[in-house]
């Protein structure tokens, strides 16, 4: 799975339907290996096309995984651009629980990527920032996607009640669930959730599907019914998680604890 000595393999691997998934002993080797093929993705598409794209997903699921990612010698941040996939609307950049936040944080306060394009949650026009965001993002392929699932089964801010698996858009606005917004709270990033917005701009579920590869980390017992129902439950939009399985390059990436209601 990986040239470097120190990626632990997974405990164990199998296919369903058209997705990989891998479960690892720890949170850490799931984000150790989710980078490794992350770095090994990016780098194809430098040599191939001169510059990658990415996408990359914030959160505490994240965090191990982006750890590495950014920590590896082996990529080209010069020519790599990096888009983010969602943001609370009237939320400013410098809100500690903002999405550009957590980026500036965890990645760009660490690399200096070729271009970075952010979703402005605060923007005066919110359909004309989703319109330049729609636009950039269809400029090229998108080359990876770094994302995780929800409590609830979302991908990015698609909650069951506005996930649409043939959605025409590419980002949209949305309101948020009371699991969604309960989630926030219980990982830290808002006290009480009367202070968690009740509306992102995201990208949309075909949004996500366009891009090349998909590299999914899902740790934790948390996670742990949503990720049975995103790999063992119905392709359906009330478990949004569940269309990773129809990607041809996806890669969902556990740790034993949130495999742990897997009965295969």
């Amino acid at each position: 799975m990986s040239h470097s000595t120190n990626v632990e393999e997974p405990l164990r691997s199998f296919s369903v339907d058209q997705a990989r998934v891998a479960i690892f002993s720890s949170k850490a080797s799931l984000g150790n290996a989710a980078a490794v093929q992350g770095v090994e993705l990016i780098n194809a598409a430098i040599a191939r096309r001169g510059r990658a794209r990415i996408i990359i997903a914030t959160g505490n699921s994240q965090e191990d995984m982006i750890v590495a990612l950014v920590g590896s010698p082996l990529i080209d941040w010069k020519r790599t651009v990096v888009f983010h996939m969602d943001e609370y609307l009237g939320i400013s950049a410098d809100h500690p629980a903002s999405f550009r936040s957590w980026l500036r944080k965890h990645v760009l306060d660490r690399v200096s990527p070729a271009g970075v394009h952010l979703l402005q949650g605060d923007a005066k026009d919110i359909d004309a920032e989703i319109q330049r965001y729609e636009g950039l993002l269809l400029e090229d392929t998108i080359d990876v996607c770094f994302l995780g699932i929800g409590e609830n089964g979302h991908i990015a801010f698609n909650d069951p009640h506005v996930a649409d698996f043939n959605d025409p858009k590419i980002a949209k606005t949305v309101t948020l669930d009371e699991i969604c917004r309960t989630q926030q709270v219980g990982e830290g990033h808002f006290s009480a959730i009367d202070d968690v917005p009740r509306q992102a701009i995201t990208l949309t579920c075909t949004g996500l599907m366009r891009s090349e590869n998909l590299i999914c980390c899902v740790p934790e017992a948390r996670k742990a019914q949503a990720v049975r129902n995103s790999i063992q439950g119905e392709i359906t939009t009330s478990c949004p998680g569940s269309l990773l399985r129809t990607h041809p390059h996806s890669t969902i990436y556990l740790d034993q604890e949130s495999a742990m209601q897997l009965s295969i």
